[in-house]
C-alpha cells in the first residue's frame, strides 16, 4: 500500500495513494499506517482523496489504524470521495471519525 505523509504544524498528514482499500489491501495499509504513524504529532489526517473503494475490510483496516496509534492521538479522516462517504455513513462510522471537506487542517468539524 502506497501512503505518503507530510508533517504540518501539529498534524501529520497521511494520503493513500491508492484506489481501494479493500481485502486485498487492508493488511498492507495497517502496516504502512503503522510505519507512518509510529512517531509524530498526536493529530493525524488520513487523507482518502485518492480512494474510490472502501469495503468492510478496508473500514475495519482504517478502524485498526485510529486503534494502533493509540488512545492519546487522534485520527481524523478527510477529502472522502461520495462513494466512501456512504460507507462511513451508513455504517455510522461517521459517528467515530470527525470527517473534513478538505485536507488541510481545521477546526473540529467541516
Amino acid at each position: 500500500m502506497d501512503l505518503s505523509s507530510t508533517a504540518q504544524n501539529d498534524h501529520l498528514i497521511v494520503t493513500v495513494n491508492a484506489p481501494r482499500i479493500d481485502a486485498a489491501a487492508a493488511i498492507q495499509f495497517k502496516d504502512a499506517m503503522r510505519r507512518v504513524t509510529a512517531e509524530g504529532p498526536d493529530h493525524v489526517i488520513l487523507d482518502l482523496g485518492q480512494v474510490d473503494f472502501v469495503d468492510s475490510s478496508g473500514l475495519g483496516a482504517i478502524v485498526a489504524a485510529m486503534k494502533q496509534i493509540g488512545p492519546d492521538r487522534r485520527l481524523d479522516l478527510a477529502a472522502l470521495r461520495p462513494e466512501v462517504d456512504k460507507v462511513f455513513r451508513l455504517t455510522r462510522m461517521d459517528s467515530v471519525f470527525v470527517i473534513h471537506d478538505r485536507v488541510e487542517p481545521a477546526g473540529p468539524a467541516d
